[in-house]
Order: structure tokens, then C-alpha cells, then sequence
């Protein structure tokens, strides 16, 4: 795999041309040369999670431990939108197969794709991605699952996830999968956040903040984070005739206490 901005660019634009100044800071942005070292790498799987974990320099505590059996599935806060994916997905993965719900886009990232099961975050969900996510559910991999569905956002001074789905719970209980809540400890940087503010007070709906991701990633080089890891909550003490949001709300408030 290759990053290529502007090829990217060039495709998307009617003319097929980009202005210089805008290729320029999209390459900062995105860090291209950087991200294409790795790339070429041609790291695989988990061993890609691992060496990018390791090309980072990024430092991993975790408290708690990854339970034998299941398969399980793992629901976690989503502070960071990049490294707190790949560390999970390493954590996790020590322990048997893992496969991530996460935006179709990744799928783009030849290293992750055999750990990705696509969904569309922003849209309605295709027939196919939704027979992916069913497939996965009752299939006998570990599942890792960000039910925020987006990167946590600041919010009057308190960074936190928004609104979680209740799919997760829904498909867990269907196919009689306990639950690991996982609480990843991380904030990214102030800008991020503010350009989340700015889309957020201009109502757009392009997902301005989203592009700052790749950039993210890069500052987190050098960094330690903190991953708590709870026991499994069993999926017969649900109730699937109740209120699953508020039965998902609970959930949420037992990540946010780890």
C-alpha cells in the first residue's frame, strides 16, 4: 500500500487538477511520507497493530486482563480514532482472533483489512454491510466494537464519547455473547476539538474534525496510555425485552468508572 494525496485528489476533482497550496498542506496534514514508510513495510494483520504500535513508540499500560473462552465482545470508549484502535486490536488479539467494527474507509489499509468489518458510519447502512456485521456476530471471533460509532468530542470541558448504539447489545444478546467493557485512557489535541466545535456550530456536515485523524496519530508518537480492562458481563443479565438504551447506557457508565 501506497498514500498517494495527490492521486487522491486528482481522482475527486472534475479539472483533475489541485492547487499546489492545498496538496502541500494536505501532504503535512496526512503526513505522507511518514505513513508510507510503514506502509511499505507490508505488515499483515495483528503483526501490523504491533509494529505500528512500535514504529509509534507508543507505550501501553494495561490493568486488567483479556479472559480466556468466549467469544466476547469488547465495547470501549473511542478517545483517540486511530492509536486506541490499534492498541486494542493488539491487546485483544494476543488472545484469539479479533475482528473491529469500524468505518468501511479502513478497509482501504491493506494491513487492516483482515481485521476489519465495515460499517458505514455516516448514512444508512447497505444490505451487505449488514449482513457482514450479522456474519460476524455469530461467527467465533472476538469482536471489538466502539459503539460511539465517532472519536469522543469535548464537550463543556468533559472529553466523552457521544450517544452509544445499541447494536452491539442488541446482536450480543441474539447470539448469547458476554460483554468486556474496556475503558482506553487518551485525549487528543486541543485543535482536534476545536475543529469538532467549528463543525458542529456551522451544523456542516462534512466531517471536518475527521481529516485531523492521520495528523493525531502522528502527535501520539512517544506516548503511554493507560488501557483498564473489566470482568464479562454475561448476556443473560440483560434484559432483551426491556430498554436496551438504557440497558447500553449502563454499560457505557461501567466503561467510563474502569
Amino acid at each position: 500500500m501506497k498514500l498517494d494525496i495527490k492521486q487522491m485528489l486528482e481522482k475527486r476533482s472534475r479539472s483533475g487538477k489541485v492547487p499546489k497550496l492545498l496538496l502541500w498542506y494536505l501532504r503535512r496534514l496526512f503526513h505522507e511520507d511518514f505513513l508510507n514508510r510503514f506502509f511499505e513495510k507490508d505488515y499483515y494483520g495483528l503483526e501490523f497493530c504491533d509494529k505500528a504500535l512500535e514504529y509509534l513508540n507508543i507505550t501501553l499500560h494495561v490493568k486488567g486482563t483479556i479472559p480466556n473462552g468466549g467469544p466476547y465482545t469488547f465495547v470501549s470508549n473511542h478517545p483517540l480514532g486511530g492509536a486506541d484502535g490499534l492498541a486494542l486490536l493488539s491487546v485483544i488479539g494476543q488472545k484469539g482472533d479479533i475482528k473491529l467494527l469500524g468505518n468501511d474507509f479502513l478497509t482501504n489499509i491493506d494491513g487492516l483489512k483482515p481485521m476489519i468489518v465495515p460499517v458505514n458510519k455516516i448514512g444508512m447502512q447497505s444490505r451487505q454491510l449488514k449482513q457482514g456485521i450479522d456474519s460476524v456476530y455469530s461467527g467465533s471471533t472476538h469482536i471489538l466494537d466502539f459503539p460511539a460509532g465517532q472519536v469522543s468530542r469535548r464537550n463543556h470541558g468533559i472529553i466523552m464519547d457521544r450517544r452509544w448504539s445499541k447494536t452491539f447489545l442488541v446482536k450480543s444478546i441474539e447470539n448469547h455473547r458476554d460483554i468486556v467493557p474496556i475503558h482506553f485512557y487518551g485525549t487528543n489535541s486541543r485543535h482536534f476539538y476545536r475543529m469538532g466545535r467549528i463543525q458542529q456550530l456551522l451544523k456542516l456536515k462534512f466531517p471536518l474534525a475527521m481529516i485531523y485523524l492521520p495528523d493525531e496519530l502522528y502527535r501520539s508518537q512517544g506516548k503511554t496510555y493507560r488501557i483498564v480492562i473489566g470482568k464479562p458481563i454475561p448476556w443473560s443479565s440483560f434484559d432483551k425485552h426491556g430498554n436496551i438504551q438504557e440497558q447500553v447506557e449502563k454499560i457505557k457508565q461501567t466503561t467510563y468508572a474502569l
